[in-house]
């Protein structure tokens, strides 16, 4: 990964109280968890168009988690990319292109 985005990430997160609503969310994570049958509801429903690319080693968004995105919505695309939890640190042209691919070509 380029030191670059490191070093901006943290920059950002030094500015006002950045770090402090980071840390909101992440003790919040347990009402994002509440919401996940609506979340699959709503893909069973409308059967929206989605790409779903991660890292095939990401630590906290597994592949079981991209692949069951399948089961509820058969218009699923699922990719899992060669990378970490980055992976638009580190796939950024690949996923752009994918994005139009998928999103802008009928």
């Amino acid at each position: 990964m380029a030191p670059e985005t490191f070093f901006l990430d943290q920059a950002l997160m030094d500015v006002g109280n950045n770090k402090e609503i980071q840390l909101d969310l992440f003790l919040d994570y347990a009402n994002n968890l509440k919401l996940y049958p609506q979340f699959q509801q709503f893909f069973r429903d409308t059967q929206v168009k989605s790409l779903i690319i991660w890292g095939k080693y990401d630590p906290f968004f597994t592949p079981p988690g991209a692949e069951a995105y399948k089961r509820d919505n058969k218009n699923a695309e699922v990719e899992l990319l060669e990378t970490g939890h980055f992976a638009l640190e580190t796939h950024v042209e690949y996923i752009a292109q994918r994005i139009r691919e998928v999103f802008l070509t009928k």
